[in-house]
């Protein structure tokens, strides 16, 4: 089954999602990528829609990637007394290390890291935003504050702060924890919550040890400060604008939004736009226009992907979610505008001999006739550069590792296949991309292809050959005589 869109769709898998025929269903309404949320759920029932989502790609021969999104250290208050209280906007509150349960002025924090870092004028944020706090005076065990948006605070709500750079690591106990089980388990991308520093990913990527790929999620104010080094230090991006809304004003992340999809285009590195996309999906089967408008700017900007979280979950309609997803990216992408858009964004600059072959591919496709580009990759490289030129046409990814056919599934437009290393030279590698192209409905034998590879072949890096060549191998093999 040929998806017929670019743009990759990223369900999350959740209690109303856990069964075969729900998976299988989401996957052919359009899902390209399956998440597994380590926040909720235990390792068992993680294990089991793993082993469902491997079923489902048996059974449809095509390779589908599982990301599995680690929780990051969650910062969080002590417990009260009455269960909650209510701050008033003016009022004084402590927080400190007393493990004493709270009151109307006081509630322990037990997270010395915070007293650590904070300094008189630092805001404190609670419940996702709502309550809003300035610290006033502060020291090793506590932080007394004025409250400047007031509201019902109760046990173990959340607490952000967005003004300082945490001591924290983005890894938790839990979080190496689950790393090792993912990692084992054998998902292909690992996302990395709370990364405030290049170093964050880099402890991540000495625990992974190569067995996943590393994305990591934007999601606090340190990061966007340091995104070109996270953006270098990672293999895939995640916009996550749902602790960005809380921790910047709301009106500050969709430029953000913008800056960090561009950045990681440039890089030729995956970037998903994710949180609340669909959220009234949950509950009702049709979207709002604004959410319907919110999935197609992601698009419009060149998103590799966009995700579902509860609405595919926990919510009601999940495989509605997804297949009205799929129906807004075949709508955006089918619209002139979004070739405007596309090609006007496409800045890069060229470096490299596979830089020159990617782009002189997308420009023959672009000029001629050309029905696909073909390229062979071994790490998943040169597919992602061809796809950084977002050419017009299908991109399809040959190579012999199937985790990097897995890994490829979160790229846009890039259409995976499998082969056989024993390809050792080029005239088998346009065969077998000819072959690819024809039995995957990309291309009749009455048309041509380009086909992009790396000689000596199965050797990471080496990208330097590109050939426009018919689909018909008799022709192939005439033109090319041993």
């Amino acid at each position: 089954m040929r998806r017929t869109r670019n743009v990759k769709i990223v369900a999350t898998l959740g209690p109303a999602s856990s069964d075969y025929e729900t998976i299988r269903a989401l996957f052919e309404a359009g899902a390209d990528v399956f998440r597994l949320n380590m926040s909720h759920g235990t390792h068992a029932e993680q294990k089991a829609r793993h082993d469902i989502i491997r079923q489902v790609e048996a059974d449809t021969g095509r390779p589908i990637a599982i990301l599995a999104d680690l929780q990051g250290p969650k910062l969080r208050v002590g417990v009260f007394a009455n269960g909650s209280e209510e701050l008033a906007e003016g009022a004084r509150f402590r927080f400190d290390l007393d493990k004493a349960e709270g009151d109307a002025t006081r509630v322990c924090l037990p997270h010395k890291e915070i007293f650590d870092a904070l300094e008189p004028g630092t805001t404190l944020l609670v419940n996702d935003g709502k309550i809003r706090l300035v610290v006033d005076a502060c020291g090793a065990d506590f932080a007394d504050c004025t409250v400047t948006t007031g509201g019902t605070i109760s046990n173990r709500k959340g607490v952000n702060v967005p003004d300082v750079v945490l001591p924290l690591a983005a890894l938790s106990d839990k979080d190496k924890a689950d790393l090792e089980f993912a990692c084992e388990l054998g998902v292909d991308w690992l996302a990395l919550s709370f990364v405030q520093r290049p170093e964050d990913v880099e402890e991540a990527r000495g625990l992974a040890k190569g067995r996943a790929a590393i994305l990591s999620k934007i999601e606090k104010p340190a990061a966007v400060k340091a995104y070109p080094a996270i953006l270098a230090a990672s293999d895939g991006i995640m916009v996550a604008r749902g602790d960005l809304g809380v921790e910047l004003p709301v009106h500050s992340v969709p430029p953000i939004q913008k800056r960090l999809v561009r950045g990681a285009r440039a890089a030729a590195k995956p970037v998903i736009v994710a949180t609340q996309m669909l959220e009234s999906m949950i509950e009702s089967p049709m979207p709002t226009r604004a959410e319907v408008s919110d999935v197609a700017t992601a698009i419009y900007e060149g998103a590799d992907a966009v995700m579902l979280s509860a609405e595919s979950a926990a919510g009601q309609y999940p495989v509605e979610a997804v297949a009205t997803m799929d129906s807004v990216a075949k709508s955006v992408e089918a619209d002139p505008t979004y070739r405007e858009v596309i090609e006007a964004s496409r800045r890069v600059e060229r470096k490299t001999i596979a830089d020159g072959i990617v782009a002189a591919a997308r420009e023959i496709a672009e000029a001629t006739d050309i029905h696909a580009i073909c390229c062979f990759s071994q790490s998943g490289m040169t597919a992602s550069l061809v796809a950084r030129e977002r050419p017009n046409v299908p991109i399809i990814a040959l190579t012999p590792i199937e985790a990097t056919a897995r890994r490829l599934c979160l790229t846009w437009g890039v259409h995976c296949a499998l082969t056989h290393e024993v390809i050792d030279r080029f005239k088998m590698a346009v065969v077998s991309a000819a072959r690819v192209a024809r039995e995957g409905g990309f291309a009749t034998e009455h048309d041509q292809i380009v086909v992009t590879a790396g000689v000596p072949f199965n050797v990471k890096g080496t990208t330097n050959i590109l050939r426009v060549a018919p689909c018909d191998e008799r022709l192939i093999f005439r033109t090319d005589p041993e």
